[in-house]
């Protein structure tokens, strides 16, 4: 573990949410329609968007790149900005810490037929709608839910 994520979990132990970026993968269909990426996480297998810690000598957006790369298999156009913001609580030995994670569309260019994570994760493509209802976090739901309006502002 690097000493960025050892500072972030000592931190959140206390009380202070430590963060964490997210790709939310997507693409645009032919007849204009939306699908997003989900991915299910190896423990629980709950659906998720691709996360993880800051990493050092990259941005915030970059970071999230690395991180839909290694766990959904995935590659494209990165937002510079994030479209919002969600917290949960992760489970670590030590307990349960608060997360706050910065959200960064991603406009998929290519799906990597193998990746880092493949034997750990699964991906699925759906409807914003449909992806919203899957997500836990209420917050995430909000923000996937409205991609297509978020997309369209940029």
């Amino acid at each position: 573990m690097n000493k960025r994520k050892k500072r972030a979990i000592r931190s959140a132990i206390k009380g202070d949410p430590a963060n964490q970026v997210a790709a939310l993968p997507y693409r645009l269909a032919a007849d204009g329609s939306m699908r997003v990426m989900l991915i299910t996480s190896r423990g629980t297998r709950r659906f998720v968007v691709p996360k993880g810690w800051p990493m050092k000598k990259k941005s915030s957006a970059a970071a999230a790149a690395c991180e839909a790369r290694q766990e959904a298999g995935v590659v494209g156009q990165m937002a510079r900005v994030p479209i919002g913001s969600f917290r949960y609580w992760k489970r670590l030995s030590v307990g349960f810490v608060p997360i706050i994670v910065r959200v960064f569309p991603m406009a998929v260019e290519t799906v990597l037929d193998s990746w880092k994570e493949e034997a750990e994760r699964g991906r699925k493509w759906l409807c914003p709608e449909d992806a919203a209802t899957l997500v836990d976090e209420p917050a995430l739901a909000s923000l996937v839910r409205r991609m297509p309006e978020l997309i369209r502002r940029r």
